[in-house]
């Protein structure tokens, strides 16, 4: 092609020429001839010397031809050269850049023509223009690698509907099959319209919830638009909300279930206070009214104090004051204050303490309060003359403390629940023991703070296992 160029711009020099010596030739010699034949009948002895003056021009002009046609060629191959050096620089350049490869950009010094200035300038244009696609290319690979580990569901639509990107997340979340390609396939069964979103929203964000199964999910839709400030489409953020969702249900269970349990032992209080106030009884019935109420402000203030505790636990209020003791003596300790409990349900207790359980060190107070709820609850829920055995044993890293009972046991369908504030499996005969549906839930948060665990294995009707970890004091 290079050669090409060359070949061209020298035969065009050269007919160039020619056609100019041509022309002044066949001009000079016309003009003779016309004087030629003006002065024939005049002096016809000027004949010869006409003559000689043509064949003179003529073969003047036949050496300014040949003189002229080299002039020509020189020039020519010159200007050639200067063109094709350039043209193969910008061509070898272009070659390497649609290969993917580097382009050396050299530095315009003087002398240079305006055609090397312009492959400077090309070569300086290209390797800035691939800096940029390598810089594009980069962040394309940046925010695809964002959007594909996104917790969050990212969806792209264009103003036809189609998916113009979508991330695993949004796929998982919305349940979204491989025949769903577009805004109505994945959004119509929720009563989504993707025309009234993007214009009768004002052109602004909105946010809707939806409930997928047992999930609860919220949709963030952003139209966005193009240079133009025209509509280009709508991106759609989902985000599971499903625990926000469950803790918001269980605040308000909590607070339904606090005013409840307040308002049961105020109600009573109050009732038997204006019994009292406005009728005259004898001693006896006074006095068993005096212990209905005192027995349910104890019942109240129970409560209360219960409620404090978790509280303190939530918001990291709880001083802990570790030591190393012995789990083996707090347990017996635990049943010997529980003895009259004991005795009164005429219960068999057995403790087992083996012989090589090294010292604990944690929160004495705390794990004593955990021991005597899990052995009053055994007490409480297991009928009279029933069998409660205690094991105090080591394993691994941690201290365990392992309470079976024959009592009435937990249906399954309560087991994953029993750790929820205020949730009891028979309301009405907890509320009766005493009992504030706080107890295994405080129990927890102490072993939590202490890095231990607690465990609960139950059958209706056959009795309770309640396994308790806490870890030994590492020397």
């Amino acid at each position: 092609m290079i050669k090409s160029i060359q070949t061209k711009i020298i035969l065009l020099f050269f007919v160039i020429g020619i056609i100019l010596i041509g022309t002044l030739s066949f001009l000079h010699i016309y003009m003779l001839n016309n004087m030629e034949q003006q002065v024939s009948s005049q002096i016809e002895s000027n004949e010869i010397l006409i003559r000689e003056q043509v064949v003179q021009t003529e073969a003047i002009a036949i050496i300014a031809i040949i003189i002229f046609a080299i002039i020509t060629l020189l020039v020519g191959y010159y200007v050639s050269k200067s063109v094709r050096k350039p043209i193969k620089s910008l061509i070898e350049s272009a070659e390497k850049i649609a290969d993917g490869g580097e382009v050396e950009i050299k530095q315009i010094s003087n002398g240079k023509t305006e055609i090397d200035e312009l492959v400077n300038a090309f070569s300086l244009m290209t390797g800035k223009l691939k800096q940029n696609l390598n810089e594009l290319a980069n962040q394309k690979k940046q925010i695809e690698t964002i959007l594909l580990h996104m917790t969050d569901g990212i969806i792209a639509f264009s103003m036809e509907g189609d998916i113009i990107h979508i991330n695993p997340a949004a796929i998982s979340l919305l349940n979204i099959s491989k025949t769903e390609h577009t805004f109505n396939e994945i959004f119509a069964k929720f009563d989504i319209n993707l025309e009234k979103i993007v214009y009768l929203e004002n052109w602004t964000s909105s946010e809707q919830r939806i409930n997928i199964g047992e999930k609860y999910v919220n949709l963030l839709f952003a139209p966005f638009q193009d240079e133009n400030d025209k509509p280009a489409g709508v991106i759609v953020v989902i985000q599971d909300i499903t625990e926000h969702v469950k803790l918001d249900n269980m605040r308000k269970e909590f607070v339904a279930d606090v005013s409840h349990e307040l308002k049961t032992p105020i109600t009573s209080i109050m009732g038997y206070a204006d019994t009292l106030l406005e009728s005259e009884y004898d001693k006896e019935m006074q006095v068993k009214f005096l212990e209905v109420i005192s027995s349910e402000a104890r019942r109240m203030a129970k409560l209360v104090t219960d409620l404090l505790t978790l509280s303190k636990y939530d918001n990291k209020k709880i001083t802990k004051e570790e030591t190393e003791f012995d789990l083996g003596d707090l347990t017996k300790k635990c049943i010997e204050r529980l003895k009259f409990e004991i005795e009164k349900k005429n219960h068999q207790v057995e403790c087992f303490v083996t012989a090589n359980v090294p010292p604990v060190h944690a929160d004495k107070y705390g794990i004593e309060r955990v021991i005597l709820n899990i052995i009053s609850n055994a007490i409480k829920y297991t009928p009279e003359n029933g069998t409660i055995k205690v094991y105090v044993g080591f394993v691994y890293s941690d201290a365990y403390i392992k309470v079976i009972d024959n009592g009435i046991g937990i249906p399954e369908k309560d087991l994953s629940r029993i750790f929820e504030r205020f949730y009891r499996v028979d309301k009405a005969r907890t509320r009766e023991m005493g009992g504030t549906g706080l107890g295994l839930p405080i129990a927890k948060e102490i072993l939590t703070q202490n890095n231990g665990s607690i465990d609960i294995k139950s059958e209706f009707g056959k009795g309770t296992e309640v396994v308790i970890r806490v870890p030994v004091n590492k020397k």
